[in-house]
C-alpha cells in the first residue's frame, strides 16, 4: 500500500483553512449509510464522487483509509486527529465529540488508496506529482492506468517521461485490449530496466497441463516425454496432479501390500507361484483395490498407457498468442541488451580496480626500475597515507578541505619516510638484493607494529567527502561509485605528471641516465646516490597518496598495505619491470582478469585469487620480461 504519500496528503489537506464545501455535504447526506458499511464492489463510485469535491475530499479520504474517520449519533462524519476533531465537510472543529470510528476493510481501503494517488497526478505541486508517479510505479493498478490516462498532460518533460513509462508498465500488465499491451510492450522492446522485465516476466509465465488432445490455449510448446526437462517421473507425476492417475505404486509398496494378502497360497485368487510376474503381481494388486482391501495406486502399466493417451504442453498463463510473442521478442531484446550492459559494467569496474593498482603499483615500479631494489615495505607507505588522511581529517572537519590538505602531506610524510628508510638501509645494502628484501621484510613489521601502537588495532574512518558519495548511475546495469571515478581521474594525473617528469625536468633525464647506465652517469657530473634516493622518495610518496585514495573505501588498518602489496608486485612484474607503460599495462590485465574471474565465480574470492596467481605463474612461462619489457642497457643490468 502507499502509505506515506497518504499520511502526507492527510497532513497537508488537514493544515488547510477549514471552509464549508456543499458538493461535499450533500454527496455525505446522501451516502451516509454507506460510508459507515462500504461494500468493496459499490464503494467505488462513492469515492469517486468524493474525490472529485476537491480538498476537502480527499482529506476526508486520507482520514477514511488511516481510519481516523468517525461518526456522530447525529450523522456528522468527523476527522479525528489525537484529541480532537473537525466536521469532515466543514473543517469546524467539534469539542466534546465521541464519535463511533469507522473500519473499513482492507478491499475499501485499496479503492480509496488508488482514488488518492490518482488524485494527486492532477497536483500543482511538482514534488507531489512525483511522489504519486513513485506510488502508483510500486503498487499500480488498473485504475491507476484510466487516472493516468485521464489527467491532463504534464508540462514538466521529466515527469512526462516519468509519466509515459508508468502508463506503458500499467498498460502492459492491465490493458483490457491486446494490441494495446503489445503496443506498450512494443513501445519499450530493448528496455532493460528493472521494471519492464518484471512486468514481462508474468506475460512469459508458463504451467504444464497434460490433455488428450491440444487445449485451446496460448500454447508454449509440446513437450515430449522423456527429453532432459520432461522425463517419465515428471509426466507421472503431472497426471498424478490433475487426477488422471492414482498416486504412483511402487515395487516395495506393492510386494509388501501383495505379501499381507495372502490366503491359502494365493492373492486375490492368484497363486503366489505366479507373482513372479509383473503383470501378475499388477492383476493381483488390482483385484485386491477393486475389493477395497488396499488403497487405490497406480500401476506401471496404468502409468504407461496414460502417457500414451495424453499429450503434454506448456501454456502460457497469458492467453493471447501476440501478446506473449511480442513480450518474448521483447524479453530477448532486453537480455541481449542487459548482456552487453553487464559488459560495460564490468569493464568500468575493471578499469577503476586497475587504477587502484597502477597507484598503488607506480611507486613499486619507479622504485625497482632504477635501483633494482623489491622494497617490502612498500605496502606500509601505503597504510602511512591512509592513516595521514585520517589524522588531518580528525583536525579538519571539512572533508574537501581535509582531502586536499590530506593529499599533499601524505605525499610529504611518505617521501621523507622513503628517504630515510633509503638512507638508513637501501643504500648500505647497494647490489645485495636477497639482504635487500629481507631489510625491507623486516622494516614493513615494524611499520605495522608502530601504527597498531599509535593508532590501535581497530579500523579507523577516512570518510569521503560528499560530492564523492553515491555513484554515477547510467541505468539499473551501469552504474560505478564517485571515488572509484575520482581515484581513476588521479591514476591518469600521475600518469601525466610522470610522463612530465621523466621527459621534461633535469630529474627525469638524470633517472633515466643513472638507470640506462650508472657509471657513464656518473663520469657525467649525476651523482647516482643522490638520483637513487629522490627516486626511492618519489616512488614512496606516490604510495602515499595511493593510500589516501584507498583509504576513502577501504578500511584504514595497520593491514592496509598488506592488501595491496601482492597486487602490486603482480603488476609490475607481469607488465613488464622498470616501465611505466609496463606498469598501466600490468595493472590493466591484472583489473580486467580480476573482475572476470569475480564475476564467473562471486560466490569464492579466495579462489579468484588462486586462479590469478595461476594464471600470471603461467604468464611469465611465456613471457619472463613482461607485456611491455625494459629495452636498452637498463633491461641487460
Amino acid at each position: 500500500m502507499i502509505r506515506p504519500l497518504i499520511v502526507l496528503l492527510a497532513a497537508l489537506c488537514l493544515a488547510a483553512p477549514a471552509t464549508a464545501n456543499p458538493a461535499l455535504e450533500a454527496v455525505i447526506a446522501d451516502n451516509l449509510d454507506q460510508i459507515e458499511k462500504p461494500s468493496r464492489r459499490s464503494v467505488e463510485p462513492l469515492v469517486a464522487q468524493i474525490a472529485a469535491t476537491g480538498p476537502e475530499g480527499l482529506a476526508l479520504l486520507s482520514a477514511w483509509t488511516n481510519r481516523a474517520l468517525g461518526v456522530t449519533e447525529d450523522g456528522r462524519l468527523l476527522i479525528v486527529d489525537s484529541d480532537s476533531a473537525t466536521d469532515a465537510a466543514t473543517g469546524a472543529a467539534v469539542p466534546d465529540a465521541d464519535p463511533r470510528m469507522l473500519r473499513p476493510n482492507s478491499g475499501v481501503r485499496g479503492v480509496i488508496d488508488s482514488a488518492l494517488v490518482a488524485g494527486e497526478i492532477s497536483s500543482p505541486d511538482p514534488a507531489r506529482r512525483a511522489a504519486a508517479l513513485a506510488s502508483i510505479a510500486r503498487d499500480g493498478t488498473a485504475d491507476h492506468l484510466a487516472a493516468l490516462r485521464a489527467a491532463a498532460p504534464e508540462a514538466d518533460p521529466a515527469l512526462a517521461a516519468q509519466r509515459a513509462r508508468v502508463t506503458s508498465l500499467l498498460a502492459i500488465r492491465f490493458d483490457p485490449d491486446p494490441a494495446a499491451r503489445v503496443r506498450a510492450i512494443e513501445g519499450m522492446a530493448g528496455d532493460v530496466g528493472l521494471d519492464f522485465r518484471a512486468a514481462l516476466n508474468p506475460l512469459l509465465a508458463t504451467a504444464r497441463v497434460a490433455a488428450p488432445a491440444e487445449p485451446q490455449a496460448n500454447i508454449a510448446r509440446e513437450l515430449t516425454v522423456g527429453e532432459a526437462d520432461f522425463p517419465r517421473e515428471a509426466a507421472i507425476a503431472l497426471l498424478t496432479s490433475q487426477g488422471v492417475l492414482q498416486p504412483r505404486l511402487t515395487p516395495a509398496d506393492q510386494r509388501n501390500a501383495l505379501a499381507a494378502h495372502i490366503v491359502d497360497g494365493a492373492v486375490a485368487g492368484i497363486p503366489v507361484a505366479d507373482l513372479s510376474d509383473q503383470a501378475a503381481r499388477d492383476r493381483a494388486y488390482e483385484a485386491l483395490e477393486a475389493a477395497g482391501a488396499v488403497p487405490p495406486a497406480a500401476t506401471d502399466a496404468e502409468a504407461d498407457a496414460a502417457i500414451k493417451a495424453y499429450r503434454f504442453f506448456e501454456t502460457y498463463a497469458e492467453p493471447n498468442s501476440a501478446v506473449t510473442d511480442a513480450a518474448r521478442a521483447a524479453q530477448v531484446r532486453a537480455q541481449v541488451r542487459l548482456a552487453a550492459m553487464t559488459g560495460i559494467d564490468l569493464g568500468l569496474d575493471a578499469l577503476s580496480l586497475a587504477s587502484i593498482y597502477f597507484l598503488a603499483a607506480i611507486g613499486l615500479a619507479i622504485t625497482f626500475g632504477v635501483m633494482r631494489v623489491i622494497n617490502m615495505a612498500h605496502g606500509e607507505f601505503i597504510m602511512m597515507g591512509a592513516y595521514t588522511g585520517y589524522a588531518v581529517q580528525t583536525l579538519i572537519a571539512d572533508r574537501t578541505l581535509s582531502l586536499v590538505v590530506a593529499l599533499p602531506l601524505a605525499f610529504a610524510v611518505t617521501f621523507g619516510a622513503g628517504v630515510a628508510l633509503y638512507r638508513l638501509v637501501i643504500r648500505h645494502l647497494a647490489r645485495r638484493p636477497l639482504e635487500t628484501l629481507l631489510a625491507t621484510f623486516g622494516v614493513s613489521i615494524a611499520l605495522q607494529q608502530l601504527a597498531k601502537n599509535i593508532f590501535g588495532t581497530q579500523a579507523r574512518p577516512l570518510t569521503a567527502p560528499a560530492w564523492l558519495e553515491g555513484a554515477i548511475t547510467v541505468n539499473d546495469v551501469i552504474s560505478i561509485s564517485s571515488i572509484r571515478v575520482a581515484i581513476f581521474v588521479l591514476a591518469l594525473l600521475f600518469l601525466g605528471l610522470f610522463l612530465f617528469i621523466m621527459k621534461r625536468t633535469r630529474l627525469g633525464l638524470e633517472v633515466r641516465a643513472v638507470t640506462q647506465n650508472p657509471g657513464m652517469a656518473a663520469s657525467m657530473g649525476i651523482n647516482p646516490d643522490r638520483i637513487a634516493m629522490m627516486t626511492f622518495g618519489l616512488g614512496s610518496g606516490i604510495a602515499g597518496i595511493a593510500g589516501v585514495a584507498i583509504g576513502l573505501f577501504a578500511q584504514v588498518t595497520s593491514e592496509l598495505g598488506q592488501q595491496y602489496i601482492v597486487q602490486s608486485f603482480m603488476t609490475v612484474v607481469v607488465g613488464g619491470v622498470g616501465t611505466i607503460w609496463g606498469t598501466l599495462a600490468g595493472a590493466g590485465l591484472i583489473g580486467g582478469l580480476s573482475k572476470v574471474i569475480e564475476f564467473l565465480n562471486p560466490a569464492n574470492t579466495l579462489a579468484a585469487q588462486t586462479f590469478m596467481i595461476l594464471f600470471i605463474i603461467i604468464f611469465i612461462q611465456f613471457r619472463p620480461r613482461g607485456i611491455i619489457p625494459q629495452r636498452g642497457r637498463a633491461a641487460e643490468a
